[in-house]
C-alpha cells in the first residue's frame, strides 16, 4: 500500500478521531450531537473501504455502518439503537467466523467460552435482572468470543471486541444500580477505541495478506 493510496483512508480515520471527539465533549446542538456520534463510526467503515474493496473490507464496513445507525438511535429510542447493534453483532459474526483460525489452543478456547457464557450472564446481573438485556448480551458474547477466535489479530481486533463488551457492561451496570458519573466517563471512550481497534486488526491482517499475493 502507497502513501499516495492510504492518504485518504488516513484523512478518513483523523475525521472519525474529530467526530468522536466532539461528541464525548459534547455538543450545544443534539441534532450535531447525534450526528458527530454515529459519523465517527461511519468514517471508520469509510476508513476500511479506502484500503481495499474486497470481501472482508466491505464486510467490516457493513458492521460499522450498522453500529453507526444503532449509535443514533441510541440518543432516541434505546430499543431501536440495541436491536440494530444486535444485528451488528451477527454481521460481525459472521465475519469472524469465516474468519476463524483453523486450530485454538486450550487456552483460547477457555477465553472464547467464557466470553460466551459470562456476558450474558454478568450483563443479566448488573441491568438488575432484565431478560432482554441478556438476550441482546448473547449477541455481544458471542460476537466477543467469535472476534477472540478469529484469525485477525488479539491484540487490535480481540482487544477491540473486549473493550466493545466493558463499554456495554457499564451501560448496564448504570441501568442496574450504577453511577451516571462513571459510565459518562467510561462507556464512549470504551467503546470507540474498542470499534477503531477492531477495523485496524482487520485491515492490517487483509493488507498483509493482499501484500503476499
Amino acid at each position: 500500500m502507497t502513501y499516495a493510496s492510504s492518504r485518504p483512508a488516513r484523512l478518513a480515520f483523523w475525521a472519525s478521531i474529530f467526530l468522536s471527539l466532539q461528541f464525548f465533549i459534547g455538543l450545544d446542538n443534539p441534532t450535531l450531537s447525534m450526528a458527530a456520534k454515529g459519523g465517527s463510526v461511519a468514517m471508520l467503515g469509510v476508513y476500511a473501504l479506502l484500503l481495499g474493496r474486497n470481501k472482508t473490507h466491505w464486510h467490516i464496513a457493513a458492521v460499522l455502518a450498522i453500529g453507526a445507525v444503532g449509535d443514533m438511535f441510541m440518543e432516541v429510542d434505546s430499543t431501536i439503537g440495541g436491536a440494530f447493534f444486535a444485528l451488528g453483532h451477527v454481521v460481525a459474526i459472521a465475519l469472524y467466523w469465516r474468519n476463524r483460525r483453523p486450530v485454538l489452543t486450550s487456552s483460547q478456547r477457555m477465553a472464547a467460552l467464557a466470553l460466551l457464557v459470562l456476558t450474558p450472564l454478568v450483563s443479566w446481573q448488573l441491568s438488575g435482572g432484565k431478560p432482554e438485556v441478556a438476550l441482546y448480551a448473547l449477541f455481544l458474547g458471542t460476537m466477543a468470543a467469535t472476534a477472540w477466535s478469529s484469525r485477525f489479530p488479539r491484540y487490535w481486533t480481540g482487544i477491540g471486541a473486549l473493550l466493545f463488551v466493558a463499554s456495554d457492561l457499564f451501560i448496564f451496570h448504570r441501568m442496574g444500580t450504577g453511577s451516571d458519573a462513571v459510565s459518562q466517563w467510561t462507556v464512549w471512550p470504551l467503546y470507540y477505541v474498542g470499534q477503531a481497534l477492531i477495523v485496524l486488526g482487520i485491515t492490517k491482517k487483509a493488507a498483509e495478506e493482499e501484500s503476499i499475493t
